[in-house]
């Protein structure tokens, strides 16, 4: 009853007039932030951080519009993943395997407007979720270790065979190409300069905004500049903008099974929604099994994802509020906001800063309902983009990458470094390598190395760190599973071929 008093006084903070413009002011720019390629919400958030402060705006005020612009990144980020094959942040890669496929099928706006309920689902179950379970759900997240954590990335890792294609080896290439990029720059603990080739600009790595655009981007306009049109006579066949009721009802048990699994996973800092939705999309298409077309236009691969990317999301919040700790990047940045708020997050927050508390949980349902009021009337609107002649549509996706990779360190060699990875990953689309998996495996990358390094630090260099609890076993087993998993389903197609 004390925490449905509680909520009820969040959404007296949050329903303000001038609480509910600054919500749909958030999300609307997160949306468009959301679709430009390679911005994503950390940097949605990092750059209205500043505004809101200069503002003066209070910071429950404050708060409510960075949620908003990081809720309204996620919504956005599957629209330029499912229009033109470029996700707009890590978390959206997994929408681009069947939500382009379902836009040169004509049915983009089907998947828009699919993408967009299930984001609002997951959300709404994840916010749920928060307020019922944030101080249980936050004791078992802290649980987890570095030993913990490196294992769990190594699970993620297994999991890239069952999630984009038949091709195992393929896949586990393109995944050790992300790992050895995320390599490269100079090494935290002893200085060494790894894969920079004497250059400066390679000492702090490759961006991720530079990796992303190059490989998704900049190979998608070489890929465009071989065909007249991208998807349009496919577009023209369609006559519905909006997902049918039969249709939604055919995913509505992927989007809950993937929206609890994206809230369990955001709870976990620093797992995020990238491993969210890869986990999900993995287990959708293993439940389908050969029922499934995912990969060439399933709707339950676009319900998956998105579902679960939104939860994440939410889910991140726990940590931030309950112990201090970030649930992902972005809510580091928002934790920056309450620093400069002479707020300190953690356990205390409730007692002493409820307003602020309960008015972000609040808000948090009012920005999704906001979300799903803007993103729906606007599907056909976003679907017709998938019309525009490349003769515009490609010096549009060049011009946004461009400006998106230039605005991260204002130098030429990023733009270079993009082309130059925009070439390659033309070449390995043309040899059919997974970019989404390589695009994971640096993602993946930067996170095991650090919680590898963690681990070993606390256990003085003891590797049975990394199988010493009941946790990591598990993982570990399941990381087994996985590898075997593909090697088996070989064996046994090849008996079937032969018998």
């Amino acid at each position: 009853m004390e925490t449905f008093e509680f909520l009820m006084h969040g959404f007296a903070i949050a329903m303000t007039p001038e609480n509910l413009m600054i919500a749909l002011i958030g999300a609307f720019i997160g949306t468009i932030v959301g679709m430009l390629p390679g911005l994503g919400p950390i940097n949605g958030v990092a750059i209205l951080l500043p505004i809101a402060y200069a503002f003066g705006l209070p910071p429950e005020s404050a708060l409510i519009l960075l949620a908003a612009v990081y809720l309204g990144c996620e919504y956005g980020g599957r629209i330029s993943a499912i229009l033109i094959n470029v996700p707009g942040d890590a978390a959206a890669i997994m929408s681009t395997l069947d939500g382009y496929p379902l836009a040169k099928q004509g049915k983009a706006g089907i998947a828009l407007s699919l993408s967009a309920f299930s984001s609002f689902i997951g959300s709404i179950l994840a916010t749920i979720g928060v307020v019922l379970f944030a101080p249980l759900l936050a004791k078992w997240a802290i649980s987890f270790g570095p030993a913990e954590y490196f294992a769990l990335m190594v699970f993620a890792l297994t999991c890239l065979g069952g999630l984009v294609g038949d091709a195992p080896i393929k896949t586990a290439v393109a995944a050790l190409i992300g790992l050895t990029l995320a390599t490269v720059g100079v090494d935290a603990v002893t200085g060494v300069y790894r894969f920079t080739f004497d250059s400066v600009s390679l000492s702090d790595g490759i961006a991720f905004t530079t990796i992303v655009i190059g490989f998704f981007s900049v190979s998608e306009i070489l890929i465009m500049l071989e065909q007249t049109s991208v998807g349009q006579k496919a577009l023209e066949q369609g006559k519905r903008s909006l997902v049918s009721f039969k249709e939604f009802m055919s995913a509505f048990g992927t989007i809950i099974r993937s929206g609890l699994t994206g809230f369990v996973v955001g709870i976990l800092p620093g797992a995020g929604a990238t491993i969210a939705s890869a986990m999900t999309y993995s287990n959708e298409r293993k439940i389908a099994g050969k029922t499934g077309k995912f990969g060439e236009g399933d709707l339950r691969g676009i319900a998956a994802p998105e579902a679960a990317n939104n939860a994440s999301a939410c889910g991140s919040f726990i940590p931030m509020l309950t112990l201090g700790v970030p649930g992902s990047g972005t809510t580091a940045v928002m934790m920056g906001a309450l620093t400069l708020y002479n707020i300190t997050p953690g356990p205390q927050l409730f007692a002493e800063q409820p307003d602020i508390v309960w008015g972000l949980i609040a808000s948090l349902f009012v920005g999704n309902v906001i979300l799903l009021a803007l993103n729906i009337p606007l599907v056909g609107f976003f679907a017709k983009m998938l019309n525009t002649p490349n003769y515009i549509l490609i010096p549009a996706i060049a011009a946004a990458s461009f400006v998106g990779v230039y605005s991260i360190h204002s130098t030429t060699f990023d733009l270079i470094l993009m082309v130059g990875l925009g070439f390659f990953g033309y070449f390995l689309r043309k040899l059919h390598f997974p970019l989404s998996a390589l695009i994971l495996g640096y993602v993946l990358g930067h996170l095991m190395e650090s919680n590898l390094r963690r681990a070993l630090s606390i256990s003085g260099g003891e590797l049975g760190i990394l199988w010493g609890s009941p946790i990591t076993i598990v993982l570990w087993l399941l990381a087994i599973f996985m590898v075997l998993l593909p090697i088996y389903r070989a064996i046994k197609s090849r008996r079937n071929q032969v018998a």
